[in-house]
């Protein structure tokens, strides 16, 4: 019964040992690829001078794009594909 007690308890540890390794393994990968992938696409960007958001503030009635839709003749919509 004794080592029947122990290799269950040898399992039952085993167990929460792997739990908590795998918890500080992912904790410590996901921060590196974090760090690497939005840290280094930071870095690049303002070297490259890119800025994904338009955040500068304009003094305009609206803040919506200007898509610059044009009316076409109407012999350009019969075949479009």
């Amino acid at each position: 019964m004794k080592i029947k007690d122990f290799f269950i308890g040898f399992e039952n540890g085993s167990k929460d040992f792997g739990e908590h390794i795998a918890v500080i393994i992912n904790s410590v990968l996901l921060s590196i690829v974090y760090f690497l992938g939005v840290g280094g696409t930071s870095i690049i960007a303002k070297i490259f001078g890119k800025h994904f958001l338009d955040l500068k503030m304009r003094r305009k009635d609206s803040y919506w794009s200007e898509l610059n839709l044009t009316k076409r003749p109407l012999e350009e919509y019969y075949r479009q594909f």
